[in-house]
């Protein structure tokens, strides 16, 4: 038992987690023959399968499953060592593993990433962009140090720390610039165009107008703002989306843009990280690195929207 490796460990958690050699090899940069000789040799120390190796997906043996829990907190606490070690030293250096979601990444990231540079110029920043769950997912995987979401979140293991509050704007064809704006119930009334299920601001739009979770199947979907927003242009519908995404979306769209009336919806961006950590207190200052930027260039003033809106 002495002889199984850190190495094999993280070669086989990874092939539990993505159940396929291929994609498992990829992620840990190495051939996929090497990758299943590390898990053969596993299985050889342990005396027992631990996949049961199909053509398309590998699946775990209760004994497998099992490992790959274990595996993953052993994992977990050794990182937890390294990033000891990195606390000890004063303002955090090396690697940063940053999640963002969709609808922050493009319009907040690359002022974080700037003032980060500057504040922090020995700290190696890696960012990621994935939904909510993928990142809480591997926070508490320890696949990422922590993430830039919307709270709240309500994972028992995760550290949560709201930093700015973002509204929501309403974004109609140009043709209705000057227009009464709607309220709930005649947003209900209207074909409104949402994110794929996945993205938490899609579940954020749904409760404001109040719908349910699972709205008719005849609603129009989109995989980003970017072609929600130039649905809007086209004349197919209405839409939400964060302040911080007006600038960059609006651009080369026409459409018009509106404030909703009180009380506004909004949503709370924050930072999360696990709260066994030991860089507490170094994300923290990361944190308020992305406060500020929030604060800064994160939206669009409110005099670039239509005034007071009258809602119908």
């Amino acid at each position: 038992m002495t002889d199984i490796s850190m190495k094999q460990l993280r070669y086989f958690e990874a092939l539990a987690r993505h159940g396929h050699f291929g994609r498992a090899a990829q992620v840990c940069a190495i051939s996929q023959p090497a990758l299943s000789v590390q898990v053969k040799e596993l299985e050889e120390i342990l005396g027992a399968p631990l996949v049961e190796r199909g053509s398309r997906q590998v699946r775990l043996t209760p004994l497998g499953a099992e490992l790959a829990d274990r595996a993953r907190g052993i994992l977990r606490a050794v990182d937890e060592l390294d990033e000891l070690a990195r606390a000890s030293n004063g303002p955090i250096t090396g690697p940063l593993r940053l999640g963002v979601i969709p609808t922050v990444a493009p319009y907040l990231l690359p002022a974080v990433i700037k003032r980060l540079a500057r504040r922090f110029p020995d700290m190696d920043l890696r960012p990621r962009e994935a939904v909510t769950q993928k990142l809480v997912a591997d926070i508490v995987g320890g696949r990422l140090d922590t993430a830039i979401v919307a709270l709240p979140l309500s994972e028992p293991a995760l550290s949560e720390h709201p930093l700015f509050e973002e509204e929501f704007v309403l974004v109609r064809p140009a043709a209705d610039e000057g227009r009464p704006v709607p309220g709930t119930q005649g947003l209900q009334e209207m074909r409104l165009l949402l994110l794929e299920e996945g993205h938490c601001f899609r579940d954020q739009a749904l409760s404001f107008c109040r719908m349910p979770l699972r709205p008719p199947q005849d609603l129009i979907e989109g995989s980003s703002l970017t072609t929600l927003v130039q649905m809007v242009s086209a004349g197919i519908g209405v839409t939400l989306i964060p302040h911080m995404a007006v600038p960059l979306e609006t651009r080369l769209a026409s459409v018009s843009i509106a404030h909703l009336a009180h009380p506004r919806p909004s949503r709370t961006i924050g930072m999360v990280w696990r709260k066994t950590t030991p860089l507490s207190a170094q994300l923290e200052q990361i944190a308020e690195v992305v406060r500020e930027a929030g604060h800064s260039g994160g939206s669009t003033s409110s005099a670039a929207l239509e005034g007071p809106p009258t809602a119908s």
